[in-house]
């Protein structure tokens, strides 16, 4: 049996591969939103079960990033250093960033648990990479730029 936490991982990483492909293929959310939950989740894969996600934070992350992205995208390009705007960085590192940027704005987990997350899913993408720190400072600006009361002292 999966956990709940568990199945919320799921739905991050599945959001943020969703993300991925939405870009790369030109598709629409709805297109990308049923065939991950028909053929990803829980799914058989070279003899492995692929997990379970909570498809109810799956979708809210993929609506809310549709709904947010310019939002997002301008917070992440504060985050970033000048000369690497959000449309420089690597498309997967994107996909990330618009999905933990949705959960920051309309999410309702703690920002510390979105940046531990978010961070996670950068290692299993970027396992060997400095990538994960430089997830980290990022989503840690844009926290603090979405919720500044969760930062107060």
């Amino acid at each position: 049996m999966t956990d709940a936490r568990q199945m919320k991982s799921a739905a991050r990483l599945y959001a943020v591969q969703a993300l991925f492909q939405m870009e790369a293929s030109d598709q629409s959310a709805d297109a990308i939103q049923r065939e991950f939950e028909d053929h990803r989740f829980g799914a058989e894969w070279q003899g492995d079960t692929l997990a379970e996600g909570n498809v109810d934070l799956f979708r809210k992350l993929i609506d809310d990033t549709v709904t947010w992205q310019a939002k997002i995208d301008q917070m992440t390009d504060r985050a970033l250093a000048e000369t690497w705007p959000i449309n420089r960085i690597d498309p997967t590192l994107r996909a990330l960033f618009r999905a933990a940027g949705a959960e920051l704005i309309e999410g309702e987990a703690p920002p510390k648990v979105v940046i531990t997350e978010y961070v996670d899913i950068a290692k299993a993408f970027f396992p060997e990479g400095r990538e994960p720190k430089f997830v980290n400072a990022v989503l840690d600006h844009m926290a603090r730029e979405a919720k500044p009361s969760d930062f107060e002292t």
